[in-house]
């Protein structure tokens, strides 16, 4: 299958980052290098780190941006300390983060993300050099962990019915394709509950890949270090697609930006925070309506920008 990819607010987050001809950028989530693209055009003699825990992307990546001032990294961008430290890299003056999974690894029906793809194996791994699948999770997992998920993750109001018919399925027989798995969360929703234009197994299976890819785990850390990581000047661009992480992200740039996070209660501060920074944009950015209409994907993203002071 070709790699094919619509970067979401491709202009918008590279202009985000105010790219200096000689700086140093780190690009969180290459994917095949659409971003990264735009970004590598901009520099002159700098530097750009390009992430990706997809090795398949990565591969990709490295085939489309064939240059000397590119270095490729195969790892999680929540090790972005550990990264810059064995690149020696102290300061960077650009960091991006796309958040969401992209379309070849949804269009991919051997990765097992989508609940369109019926025989695709359960999988959803972004990086298939780990042993936690999908598959894993709805075979192995107890109802109420199932539940939980289902519930905090997918945001799913019939997480209960859906977690304890997967307890009933697998009894019968394992669950191992995306098909089975929409079969079964089909008959747990009433008809009347599902909203026109929306799939029955959305939400459920946003919440399996958050729990495969461990998505939220270390958000904030990496905020926290991608922040810190940054020179004077520097600005860190993220774009979200669902509310989970784009709270997560919110919460932290307003804490980015305040002198005291102490609770309003107290009567004098203890906390002894400074702010790092300023917002770029109060308001997070969202695609055109032109873009909206090509890429329906791009519809949920927001693209919010911290600069470093």
């Amino acid at each position: 299958m070709i790699f094919s990819h619509k970067s979401v607010l491709l202009n918008e987050s590279v202009d985000a980052l105010d790219i200096k001809p000689n700086g140093v950028y780190v690009d969180c989530t290459a994917g095949g290098g659409g971003h990264s693209g735009e970004i590598l055009k901009r520099i002159v003699d700098g530097k750009l780190v390009c992430i990706d825990k997809d090795e398949e992307a990565l591969s990709v990546c490295k085939q489309r941006l064939k240059s000397d001032k590119v270095i490729f990294v195969h790892s999680d961008f929540k090790e972005l300390d550990g990264i810059l430290n064995d690149l020696s890299i102290d300061k960077v003056d650009g960091i991006l983060a796309d958040l969401g999974v992209s379309s070849y690894q949804i269009d991919n029906p051997e990765r097992g993300f989508s609940y369109m793809a019926n025989d695709a194996p359960l999988d959803m791994r972004m990086d298939c050099s780990q042993s936690l699948s999908a598959k894993e999770i709805v075979n192995t997992y107890d109802e109420y962990k199932l539940f939980t998920i289902i519930r905090d993750y997918g945001e799913e109001s019939f997480a209960k019915k859906i977690a304890k018919e997967i307890i009933a399925a697998r009894a019968k027989e394992p669950i191992e394709t995306c098909g089975q798995l929409v079969d079964i969360i089909d008959k747990s929703i009433p008809r009347g509950a599902i909203k026109k234009g929306s799939h029955p197994a959305k939400k459920t299976f946003q919440a399996l890949r958050i729990e495969v890819n461990k998505e939220l785990d270390g958000l904030e850390e990496f905020l926290n270090s991608a922040s810190d990581r940054l020179n004077v000047g520097g600005r860190l661009a993220v774009i979200t697609f669902h509310s989970l992480e784009d709270r997560i992200v919110k919460h932290c740039f307003a804490d980015f930006v305040t002198d005291c996070i102490c609770p309003p209660n107290l009567p004098v501060c203890v906390c002894n925070h400074k702010a790092k920074g300023i917002l770029v944009n109060r308001k997070p950015m969202i695609p055109s309506e032109s873009e909206r209409q090509m890429n329906p994907r791009s519809q949920s993203a927001k693209l919010r920008i911290f600069e470093k002071k």
